[in-house]
């Protein structure tokens, strides 16, 4: 899976019996229902992209939270996205605020029937609000999404609907996310019970050892849920949507600089049950500890397994825990799977469409890591061609900045390689082309 909504998707998906990654599905909107069947011999034809959506693949369960992410992504290394492309998204919001994962005939107002989930809706919230411009839609978005905060201060992923099986973290940490990115102080926003989002997200937190076990529990993992018996159990995906949430902070992570890009987990002390949730930065700092040990216990980054398959990398999940990492304020713990992702991600992507790129371009973003050029992929330019051409492309001061250092970096290589020639050349007078292609073929990767 490549949202950063996985584990509550594959909590939903029992009900729609399908997965969270655009397979492909067939459109169950009433124009393909309507249209004529294919030859027996030969398959059904997939159905066409909307115009304005990013990637190929079948929207119907992920068409907004690919293009919100889609555009967040861009917006964040400078792209100024196409107006189709925002169009489409802001065409997707119902009348009462909330986003559904795709509305097939978005000039059909939303009814009972519409599935609105709180994933779809705050990814559209940060992304729209990146954006500028958008403040009425914004502002629908955030009142709905105040308006099915439950009891307990977090939320759910389909409030009042089949998906609804109560608080989980991923939920309440993307929602906390696009109430910052609205402008909201997310510890203002309460329940009718005067509960905070930060606050539930606290109590799904492994603090301590359970009740009835012997030997200790993984230090600050969060749980996704509750089990039907009360009990936490740890869950990566879950961790790295928590430590967002704890934070305050949504998708789009800015490079820790200064005294909190120097943090180590030496000073990080589990926090005790018999506490209760506190300070948030200290909720952060266990979530990354135990994001960052369960990566280096299985090769610097996360696994995944399907109901059925075997354990394999998870690469969305991975890029997640880096951006989480990043923003509690450990970089250098994010650095070796980053790496790792660097190495390995380029395949996933290409075959994950539009999201997976806009993952690993805030992960690399996070951690001041070139987008442009991540482990010899442009994510950027790989995004852009995945929908309408963008208005603009310009990169950040900050991308400018580290392209400036690079040529630099060229020139002082390409100076230092002229001085080496020429003083080798008077030492031996013979052999400087045997010894410059040695050379070469050194700093060939």
């Amino acid at each position: 899976m490549y949202v950063r909504r996985s584990a509550a998707v594959l909590a939903a998906s029992v009900a729609l019996c399908a997965s969270a990654a655009p397979a492909a599905l067939a459109d169950p909107s009433p124009a393909a229902s309507a249209a004529p069947s294919a030859p027996a011999n030969q398959p059904p034809a997939a159905p066409a992209a909307p115009t304005g959506l990013y990637g190929t693949g079948d929207p119907t369960y992920d068409g907004v939270f690919r293009q919100s992410l889609s555009l967040l992504a861009q917006h964040s290394v400078g792209v100024r996205p196409a107006p189709a492309a925002v169009s489409w998204l802001t065409g997707q919001q119902c009348a009462n605020g909330s986003f559904a994962a795709f509305r097939a005939d978005p000039t059909k107002a939303c009814d009972a029937t519409t599935m609105a989930d709180t994933n779809a809706t705050a990814a559209a919230v940060q992304a729209l609000a990146a954006l500028g411009g958008h403040q009425d839609a914004v502002t629908k978005a955030v009142d709905w999404l105040k308006s099915v905060q439950n009891e307990d201060g977090g939320w759910s992923y389909g409030p009042g609907t089949a998906m609804d099986s109560g608080t989980d973290a991923n939920s309440t940490g993307i929602v906390i996310g696009a109430l910052a990115a609205a402008g909201e102080e997310p510890d203002k926003v309460r329940s009718k019970k005067n509960v905070a989002g930060g606050t539930a997200l606290q109590w799904l937190q492994i603090r301590c050892q359970q009740e009835g076990e012997t030997g200790p529990t993984p230090s600050g993992a969060f749980a996704f849920q509750a089990d039907k018996s009360g009990k936490l159990l740890p869950n990566a995906d879950a961790t790295a949507a928590a430590v967002l949430g704890v934070l305050g902070t949504g998708m789009a992570v800015q490079t820790p600089t200064g005294d909190a890009a120097k943090k180590d987990f030496t000073a990080v002390n589990p926090l005790s049950c018999k506490m209760g949730p506190g300070d948030g930065q200290l909720s952060a700092d266990n979530g990354a500890k135990y994001l960052a040990d369960t990566m280096a216990a299985t090769g610097h980054h996360l696994m995944s397994a399907m109901p059925g398959a075997t354990d394999q990398p998870d690469f969305g999940n991975t890029a997640d825990a880096v951006v989480a990492l990043a923003a509690a304020g450990y970089p250098a713990a994010a650095a070796q799977p980053l790496s790792w992702l660097q190495q390995n991600a380029a395949g996933w992507a290409k075959t994950a469409g539009p999201a997976a790129y806009a993952q690993l371009i805030l992960a690399a973003r996070a951690t001041g890591a070139d987008p442009r050029a991540f482990g010899g992929t442009d994510l950027v330019a790989a995004l852009n061609a995945q929908g309408p051409a963008p208005q603009t492309d310009k990169p950040q001061p900050e991308q400018q900045k580290n392209e400036e250092k690079k040529k630099e970096q060229k020139k002082e290589d390409s100076g230092s390689s002229i001085g080496w020639m020429i003083g080798a050349g008077a030492a031996a007078g013979v052999g400087i082309g045997f010894l410059l292609s040695g050379r070469r073929k050194k700093q060939q990767p």
